[in-house]
């Protein structure tokens, strides 16, 4: 009976958080950062940004020869260096989603 009520409750737990991410995913994203945001972007995020990719680049280059021979090198390099790289440069000033700033797209008729 415990069995039963456990896998009950799990199945449960997964449809609800299945619904929730989505829920999530489908807000709209502010791109407008404040000043303070920028600010803060600028003098503290990029730089260790910056010193996280020089560093993964190199943790990357020292375990290049074990993750060829495990068969992982594309992964290690997106996740020690592209990942952090992208977050650093390409990423508009203060705002929290890597890459560029989507440009509104105008409508036929409305100009």
């Amino acid at each position: 009976m415990a069995s039963k009520l456990t896998r009950t409750l799990t199945v449960a737990l997964a449809a609800a958080a299945m619904t929730f991410s989505s829920v999530g995913h489908a807000r709209a994203i502010d791109e407008s950062p404040s000043a303070l945001a920028m600010t803060g972007d600028a003098l503290i995020a990029r730089p260790v940004l910056l010193a996280t990719t020089v560093v993964g680049a190199a943790v990357y280059v020292v375990s290049l020869p074990f993750s060829l021979l495990g068969g992982n090198a594309k992964e290690a390099g997106e996740t020690l260096v592209v990942s952090p790289a992208k977050a650093t440069f390409v990423r508009c000033l203060g705002c929290t989603n890597v890459g560029r700033a989507q440009e509104p797209v105008a409508q036929e008729g409305t100009e």
